[in-house]
């Protein structure tokens, strides 16, 4: 998939089918979508064409209303690659770019430079200045200026419509499971291995401590999953939060990766969610701690 961010510095495009979006977490609704594209575009022997855009809208636009966002760039380059898209515009928005007249970016960047001859787009999407640029608009421009515009309905999941907010609610809730399965991916998070307090070690329980630059972190608690090392996907416990017991007061996300010996300290890994176990909660002791964390391992495993 080739990769570009100022399409006036790209070579011009004669002929493309396009869709356009922001695609965070890049949900059932979203690959319905790029379903459609790949399909049209190989229909047609054209290059198929994601417009997205790097910062997102929000961030540039209403910083202090913007969500967390559930993929990363690279976690979002990757999807779309595996989708099977040819060529994956990554747009730099700014305040600028919002200003643009939805007329002007049709005409001058995907008709002119992109060749654009068919859009598919989600049931619900907007663009340009103020959001002026709804599905009708853009029907309306693709008469005047030659391209066909195709609406994609909403998708249902679980009796209700698959969408990033719906799944951001689900991440921080929780619920893992359910957020996978809209995701039709379990959700993960990548980071690098950093030393902590070496609290689990002392009570028999060694586990891995990940920074990360994810934006959105599942709810407190304890998860099962699997933490990808060296490109091994390997059985693990995953506990975030802020240890009541040792009175610890910042969140931390810790992986005990199961019957592995070694140190990973700097190690780059990605921790994917599969199940909660249990609440995060404040124990008497540390005795009746451990005996919860040999449960929730054992219940691990078999989930695992």
């Amino acid at each position: 998939m080739k990769v570009i961010k100022d399409t006036t510095k790209a070579r011009k495009i004669a002929c493309s089918v396009l869709t356009l979006g922001n695609f965070d977490g890049l949900h059932l609704g979203h690959r319905k979508i790029l379903a459609q594209v790949t399909r049209r575009a190989k229909e047609l022997s054209l290059p198929s064409i994601v417009y997205t855009f790097d910062p997102h809208p929000m961030k540039v636009l209403a910083p202090e209303k913007s969500p967390p966002l559930i993929s990363t760039s690279k976690d979002k380059r990757s999807l779309i690659d595996a989708a099977g898209v040819d060529i994956l515009i990554m747009a730099n928005f700014t305040k600028d770019f919002a200003s643009i007249h939805p007329k002007a970016f049709v005409k001058d960047i995907l008709v002119e430079r992109l060749g654009v001859k068919e859009i598919w787009i989600g049931h619900d999407y907007s663009f340009g200045r103020g959001k002026q640029g709804s599905a009708a608009y853009l029907k309306e421009l693709g008469l005047k200026l030659g391209f066909f515009v195709g609406i994609i309905a909403a998708h249902k999941k679980e009796g209700d419509i698959v969408s990033s907010s719906r799944i951001r609610r689900l991440i921080k809730e929780g619920k893992l499971g359910a957020a996978a399965r809209l995701l039709s991916v379990p959700y993960s998070i990548a980071g690098r291995v950093i030393k902590g307090r070496e609290i689990g070690c002392s009570l028999g329980f060694a586990t891995a401590n990940l920074s990360t630059r994810a934006e959105l972190i599942p709810g407190a608690g304890v998860y099962a999953g699997y933490v990808e090392l060296n490109k091994k996907q390997l059985p693990a416990v995953i506990n975030i939060g802020t240890a009541p017991t040792f009175k610890r007061g910042q969140v931390v996300i810790e992986c005990h990766i199961l019957d592995f010996k070694g140190s990973i300290y700097g190690k780059n890994i990605r921790v994917s969610f599969l199940r909660r176990l249990r609440s995060e909660r404040l124990f008497k002791d540390t005795q009746t701690l451990k005996a919860q964390i040999s449960k929730d391992v054992l219940r691990a495993r078999s989930i695992l």
